[in-house]
């Protein structure tokens, strides 16, 4: 696993605080780890030895020759603590096989190998999945008749039987007393509907 969640703060080439160090994130909660910072000698001496340049004229010179030389030797020292950096780094976060992001311990279901967010996204969908087909069998309900159990394209009355559709009670044949449209007997009479 190559990780990418990085960026170099390492300070400048020819400098007295010269040397690398890199930071490292999580991709999911945005937790930070910096590598420890590697001094970078030969851009240290080149820093001091331009500090005392300004005091003697001969030395400016030797002083540009030998920031140019520390400057052409950090791409090596660079690369070495940037994969001393890696290593640690890669024992601390986990690529989610998923989205493919790094992510830290805290943020990572080994069981699942996933991180987090994907586990959320994954029962968020599912949650949504279930509601949608409650409310699609809901709506499938809605449009069958109460009273002949034919499936209704729409409208007020069913096409079947003639009962209206948007009626919430129900009269008895009978006696003529209403009655809930789910009732399944006449309470005045006791007709069977």
């Amino acid at each position: 696993m190559a990780l990418e969640n990085y960026r170099d703060i390492s300070s400048g080439g020819s400098d007295i605080g010269s040397g690398f160090q890199f930071e490292f994130f999580c991709q999911c909660c945005d937790r930070r780890w910096k590598s420890t910072f590697k001094p970078y000698r030969m851009g240290q001496f080149t820093g001091l030895l331009n500090r005392f340049a300004f005091l003697f004229t001969d030395m400016r010179t030797a002083g540009r020759a030998t920031g140019n030389f520390a400057d052409m030797g950090s791409g090596g020292a660079k690369d070495k603590a940037f994969q001393e950096a890696l290593l640690r780094a890669e024992s601390m976060y986990t690529e989610c096989r998923k989205c493919r992001k790094a992510v830290c311990g805290d943020c990572f279901d080994s069981r699942q190998d996933e991180c987090v967010d994907c586990i959320t996204k994954e029962r968020e969908g599912a949650a949504a999945a279930e509601r949608q087909a409650h409310e699609d069998a809901g709506a499938a309900a809605a449009l069958t008749c109460p009273n002949c159990q034919c499936r209704s394209a729409g409208g007020r009355f069913c096409n079947e039987c003639g009962f209206d559709m948007a009626s919430t009670h129900k009269s008895c044949p009978t006696c003529g007393a209403m009655s809930a449209r789910a009732a399944r007997f006449c309470g005045d009479c006791g007709h069977s509907f």
